[in-house]
């Protein structure tokens, strides 16, 4: 069991590999709490999706990917932003609208450049483990800004997830501080590209978030156990990947839905189990109260009589 534990960190690239899904973890559990409390979840979707074209782009010109992400996702965090302030379109259309073709214009320069289908595995599904120190330098740096934006505007983003006519009515910019949501989504998508790839980045911008709401009614308890479960799931599938020879991004992508399965079953207050209990109480109860009810009525007739 020891060398289960201690082999994979005899390896640099595993060392890089468990420092880069740390830093992802954080950053990507925070912000995924209150992309689930938004409701942001398709949003987060459009925003990895829409993001391919700029990444496919940059491989084939030889500039880093994360430039061509930074682009084509700021453009459709904007995009979306301004298109919903048409109150005729609502948040899915606009949201369905862009991704659908900025991922179709991803498809469209793939199908013209021949020879490009082996590359397009590693933007799909990451590279963990080739990760440089130059690599986490960037994700450490660019993670940092995005969780300090997050804590200082906190509160003012689960006032708009709560309420958003209270927010605005209290005079906070809510079209400003949604715009600034959507770009530290971006950000964050972003750097999690290169490791995690395009299809699994919602596994832990989203599901680690969605188990630690299921655990907790308590925000500050809720982003602790959102960042936990993120980072716990990024160093189960890193030890699974190691030693079963498996994808490192997909058993990560598994381990986060495995955990979320889990607390929807055995949640100590809104998990299966735990309801199923709590309804059962409530039918003895009420059987009791009923039958309480109907004794005292008969002693009452009888005392009449």
């Amino acid at each position: 069991m020891l060398d289960f534990l201690t082999e994979p960190w005899t390896y640099p690239f595993m060392q890089r590999a468990f420092i880069e899904i740390a830093i992802i973890g954080i950053a990507t559990g925070l912000v995924g709490c209150l992309v689930v409390l938004r409701g942001l979840a398709f949003i987060g979707d459009a925003l990895i999706h829409a993001v391919f074209p700029g990444v496919v782009l940059a491989t084939i010109l030889g500039y880093d990917i994360m430039l061509g992400a930074f682009i084509f996702g700021g453009a459709t965090a904007l995009g979306i932003g301004l298109a919903t302030r048409n109150q005729r379109v609502g948040h899915d259309a606009a949201i369905g609208v862009i991704f659908a073709a900025f991922f179709a214009l991803g498809i469209v320069i793939i199908s013209a450049r021949r020879g490009f289908a082996g590359e397009v595995s590693a933007l799909l599904f990451g590279n963990i483990l080739a990760i440089s120190e130059r690599d986490i330098l960037i994700t450490a740096v660019l993670a940092a800004g995005v969780v300090l934006t997050t804590l200082a505007f906190l509160r003012v983003f689960v006032l708009i997830a709560f309420d958003r006519t209270l927010a605005a009515s209290s005079g906070y910019p809510v079209f400003r501080l949604e715009l600034l949501l959507l770009l530290l989504v971006t950000v964050t998508v972003v750097f999690s590209l290169q490791a995690i790839g395009n299809l699994l980045v919602l596994s832990l911008l989203v599901t680690p978030a969605a188990a630690a709401r299921v655990l907790s009614d308590r925000l500050h308890r809720m982003l602790l156990l959102s960042v936990l479960i993120a980072v716990g799931s990024g160093f189960v599938g890193l030890y699974v990947s190691f030693h079963y020879d498996l994808s490192a991004s997909g058993a990560i992508a598994l381990t986060t839905t495995a955990i979320f399965l889990l607390s929807l079953v055995f949640a100590p207050r809104h998990g299966y189990i735990s309801q199923r209990l709590q309804a059962r109480r409530g039918e003895h109860h009420a059987h009791h109260f009923h039958e309480t009810h109907e004794q005292s009525q008969v002693e009452g007739l009888g005392t009449r009589d």
